[in-house]
């Protein structure tokens, strides 16, 4: 039996303090969250990787520099065709757009064909919205984001879990956290 090739994508993972607050909100806001465990930021999605692709990833993610940043999740928006509902932010720091094009741009190296879709940071609130809202959110959820990961997404009866493979601190280059 041949086994598949994980799905691997870079991510910002948040803090339990974080999760708790857009897992609250999603509660408030959707009538199928996606599990608090799940939630996070994805910069890029590689997808089914080989092991000396997801080395490869590793490698090159270790040797990103990016800056240590704030998020101010503040809008609620959607995807209409991926019926997706989401939370984000009105303003892209641009940290996070650095971090996101240095990340989109480690895949090359490693194999893989870049994203051609333009960055929309958002964290999946629910999934199979018929009719996503678009708004600004009273009470924003503020997001210091010291580090980035490495994810794989592991198929389960019933959806998905994310695995965390490997983190990096932000503002110093090179160190695993």
């Amino acid at each position: 039996m041949t086994q598949k090739m994980p799905r691997l994508f870079l991510a910002l993972w948040p803090d339990e303090t974080v999760r708790e607050q857009l897992a609250a909100l999603a509660k408030q806001l959707v009538s199928q969250p996606v599990p608090s465990a799940n939630l996070h930021m994805t910069l890029v999605f590689p997808g089914a990787s080989s092991p000396d692709q997801q080395a490869c990833i590793i490698d090159a993610a270790a040797q990103l520099s990016g800056e240590p940043l704030s998020l101010q999740l503040d809008y609620l928006g959607g995807f209409p065709r991926p019926a997706i509902q989401w939370l984000g932010c009105q303003h892209i720091p641009n940290a996070l757009q650095a971090l996101a094009d240095a990340c989109q741009g480690l895949l090359p190296t490693c194999g893989y064909v870049p994203e051609t879709r333009r960055f929309v940071p958002h964290v999946t609130l629910s999934r199979k919205v018929r009719q996503p809202c678009f708004r600004v959110i009273e009470t924003p959820i503020h997001w210091q984001v010291d580090d980035f990961a490495l994810l794989e997404s592991c198929p389960e009866k019933g959806g998905v879990r994310y695995r965390v493979i490997e983190k990096w601190g932000l503002g110093n280059a090179g160190s695993c956290v």
